[in-house]
């Protein structure tokens, strides 16, 4: 009996390390890693440093939350957890470049992946000019 214990035992801590290993790399937690390069960046609009204000609305439902913009044509629409008309959009027309209102995160719908838009250049000035238009001031330097 002695043997089974210490056999039982000695399976338990790897599977332990896994789940701190797991936690550690943010498995499980929701945490994801930004892309720093995109293949679609040459389809963003020239004009991106006039953008609406995060507060406008999505312009097919009038949804006042949860919206993204459309960083090819900087149509304002809801996320896909409202009325998905942003998913729409990019089915539609191909538009493959959205920023998210409500948390400024970038996603490419041809990648399936968020996009750093502190560390990609193209993206800097867009996500620079949502934060002072979310929360009236500069964001913070990049942690590089």
């Amino acid at each position: 009996m002695a043997d089974k214990a210490a056999t039982s035992s000695s399976s338990s801590p790897p599977e332990i390390a896994d789940e701190t290993q797991d936690w550690m790399l943010g498995s499980g937690s929701g945490w994801v890693e930004a892309r720093t390069s995109c293949d679609h960046l040459n389809s963003l609009s020239p004009d991106l440093l006039h953008l609406p204000t995060p507060d406008t609305p999505c312009s097919r439902c009038q949804n006042p939350v949860e919206n993204w913009l459309c960083l090819c044509c900087k149509e304002v629409l809801c996320s896909r957890f409202v009325n998905r008309h942003m998913l729409m959009h990019h089915q539609q027309t191909g538009h493959c470049l959205a920023l998210s209102y409500s948390d400024l995160s970038v996603w490419c719908f041809c990648c399936e992946a968020y996009l750093d838009a502190q560390i990609i250049l193209q993206l800097r000035p867009i996500h620079q000019a949502a934060y002072i238009l979310k929360f009236g001031e500069s964001p913070p330097l990049p942690q590089l």
